[in-house]
């Protein structure tokens, strides 16, 4: 950000709501406990621990900042809750099971690897429709988009009167190949406000398949859809009530919500699915920029929270990482969302004994921030991560959270005491147990997330963020067998950072059917004006959702990303391209051999098979404003030393591989000054989170609060 840049940036997490605040040439953080009940109050107390170090008032700040921008988990805690609206369905005729079907594959999405292989105990997800809220509508599309069967309008009359008399709260409109023409979807919302104006049933919103994903795939789509509508509600009042406490102290702009795609939008430029996982995301997005900003080469993104670990990767090649059908929750759903791998290993994960293998369990359970773990006194009465980290030494009691959370050892402990006896082990050893299996856990996600993808972890840096990752970096360090780890800039609240720095950008996409190459007909593509018509519909649907934002078209940038597969394997993989129009066979030969290297370097050179044909199945184009970021600098290890810091005391800490407690320095803030040095054991405890040094291991403090953590020759 530059000097004169005065933003508020938010991730409202499920445990703290982090706070980013630029005010000028000031960067201030702040946390405070997230109010589910009501996000406004815990958002307030960060904003205004954050203005109290600033020397500000806080309406005097919110009517000069440029913008306030939210991530939030609102949407993922709705699903977990199940609290949503009831929705009524619409489906083409003869297509009414495909949803509670889901493929035949809904018992497993969403679960654990070895609870997916238990077949016999499989359970599908109670639905978020159940089957009597499904009507079917006499009409019909074939996949090339032309009409088979004729809309039986007085049909679609019947259906939604049946649905509205059965307590619908919301209506979703999903028919097969609408994607390729949507004439039928369209007109049953005419008919809908025909029926009912909006002054009769105006609150009861109806989302039309085709308008939320633009992909092919009837249950992916409509699913996408009944999740949209099931958030609706829950993302309307809880978004609106934060805007409304933005307007009541003296806000006046638009406010701003991250998306999963790694951009931001307005409020009411936001499709509720697309906040699902923003947090993390915008965490992902804010280590992309540090990593080109410092030159860091290729990372990898954990976010340690309060309640999951996060995992993104970042390509130095600028390869995007999406999953164009995430699992959310228990279902599958069709829009373009960056790839995020969730743990359940965050500091309030529940520890549990693990009868079979007789250890410790850790997660995916998580005490949240109510009650949150026993420590913090609120309720809470199972061990968790945070109890252990306590137990072991690491956490200051009457200073963790800047002090607003003060820590009970004596809670802690009696928390453990079951466990205790389960394992017949000391108190001292259960939690280091439970600390190797989190740092463990986390380690081999890592790993795995690397290694499926074609990656070395050696090859990576690891950046370790969240209110709990400089805590475990060492920890995940010594599993992954590396010796370099990196404590990013305000790493407590990064993902916050993240939101702060994020283009606004809308991603637009459809299903084609595009053969670049025929091999039965030895013929290339020749097509040009229907390819380019589709990549003008779609940039034309981003122009417009930033026009009407208040952006030039001017300043609007584009990029075009195709779905790329041989023949009719099932693989697809995204190629990034800078041809936005295609005029001849050379660019047509240009797409195949973008396509062809981009295949090779994912799954090895020599596996390409242009003999078997080659096509397109999804034409997607990014549509984006650039925003002003923050400066990152200085990060790297330069060598140098700063001025010596001296310990402020000392605790005993256990520390796995020690059996005895070890007499273990104390620093505080000073100690991010840049260029200090400490050799570990060592534990430095800032305001916002706490550095653990394990033995051998040193710590270098780089610019901007910037945190190395090196072991070896590094």
């Amino acid at each position: 950000m530059t000097q004169q840049m005065k933003r508020v940036s938010v991730d409202i997490g499920g445990t703290f709501t982090d706070c980013f605040v630029a005010w000028g040439d000031q960067q201030v953080q702040a946390k405070a406990l997230t109010t589910h009940h009501n996000l406004a109050q815990g958002f307030n107390e960060a904003l205004t621990e954050a203005c109290r170090e600033l020397g500000v008032e806080v309406g005097g700040l919110l009517s000069q900042v440029d913008s306030v921008r939210y991530a939030t988990t609102l949407g993922t805690n709705a699903l977990i809750e199940r609290k949503g609206p009831r929705i009524g369905v619409l489906v083409t005729s003869g297509f009414k099971h495909t949803i509670p079907l889901s493929r035949a594959r809904g018992y497993g999405e969403g679960l654990p690897e070895e609870e997916q292989m238990d077949i016999p105990n499989a359970k599908r997800p109670d639905p978020i429709v159940p089957i009597p809220m499904i009507r079917e509508v006499r009409e019909r599309i074939d996949y090339l988009g032309q009409v088979f069967w004729r809309l039986d309008e007085d049909d679609v009359r019947l259906r939604i009167r049946e649905l509205v008399d059965a307590g619908a709260e919301a209506l979703v409109v999903s028919f097969t190949n609408s994607v390729v023409n949507p004439v039928h979807e369209l007109r049953v919302r005419e008919i809908f406000l025909e029926e009912y104006p909006g002054h009769l049933l105006g609150a009861i919103p109806l989302l039309l398949g085709h308008q939320v994903a633009g992909r092919k795939g009837e249950y992916a789509r409509s699913q996408s859809t009944i999740m949209d509508a099931y958030l609706h509600a829950t993302m309307y009042h809880g978004l609106g009530t934060l805007e409304l406490n933005l307007r009541g102290q003296g806000y006046d702009k638009p406010m701003l919500v991250n998306h999963n795609s790694g951009g931001m939008a307005q409020l009411n430029s936001t499709d509720a699915l697309q906040t699902v996982h923003s947090g993390p995301v915008s965490g992902i997005a804010a280590s992309e920029h540090l990593m080109l900003a410092a030159g860091l080469g290729n990372v990898v993104a954990t976010d340690m929270g309060g309640t999951s670990f996060d995992i993104g990767i970042v390509d130095q090649g600028g390869v995007k990482h999406y999953d164009f059908n995430p699992v959310i929750d228990r279902w599958l759903v069709s829009i373009p969302m960056v790839h995020l791998q969730t743990l359940g290993a965050g500091g309030g994960s529940i520890c549990s004994y693990d009868r079979l293998f007789r250890t410790v369990k850790v997660g995916p359970q998580s005490a949240g921030s109510d009650p949150g773990p026993a420590c913090y006194d609120r309720g809470g009465m199972k061990p968790t991560v945070t109890d252990a980290d306590l137990i072991l030494g690491y956490l200051d009691p009457k200073n963790y959270a800047n002090g607003h959370i003060p820590l009970n050892p004596r809670r802690a402990r009696q928390a453990f005491e079951e466990l205790c006896d389960d394992l017949d082990m000391e108190l001292a050893d259960v939690a280091k147990l439970v600390k190797q299996t989190v740092d463990a856990n986390m380690a081999n996600g890592i790993a795995t997330e690397l290694r499926t993808k074609g990656y070395e972890p050696r090859d990576f840096t690891v950046l370790a963020y969240g209110g709990n990752g400089p805590l475990h970096a060492c920890g995940i360090a010594e599993v992954l067998g590396i010796d370099r780890i990196l404590a990013p800039p305000f790493s407590a609240v990064f993902s916050a950072v993240g939101a702060g720095s994020t283009n606004q950008m809308h991603i637009h996409e459809v299903s084609t059917w595009t053969v670049l190459f025929d091999p039965a007909q030895k013929r290339f593509f020749d097509d040009y004006a229907s390819f380019n018509a589709h990549v003008e519909s779609l940039e034309q649907r981003g122009r417009e959702d930033l026009t009407r934002q208040g952006f030039a078209a001017e300043d609007i940038r584009y990029r075009l990303e195709l779905d790329m597969r041989y023949g009719n394997q099932r693989v697809q993989t995204a190629v990034v391209t800078d041809l936005n129009r295609v005029h001849s066979q050379r660019d047509v030969l240009r797409l195949i051999d973008q396509f062809h290297t981009r295949y090779g370097e994912r799954y090895g050179a020599g596996s390409q098979s242009p003999e078997t044909g080659i096509r397109i199945n999804t034409i997607r184009v990014c549509s984006y404003v650039e925003q002003r970021r923050m400066a990152f600098g200085g990060i790297q290890d330069d060598g140098r030393a700063g001025q010596s810091v001296q310990p402020v005391g000392s605790r005993q800490c256990h520390f796995v591989g020690h059996d005895q407690p070890v007499d273990t320095p104390l620093y505080d803030e000073s100690a991010l000054a840049e260029g200090t040095r400490i050799e570990g054991p060592a534990l430095v405890t800032t305001r916002a989170t706490t550095y653990l040094v394990e033995p051998g291991w040193r710590y270098y403090a780089a610019a901007q609060g910037a945190v190395w953590f090196t072991r070896g020759g590094h």
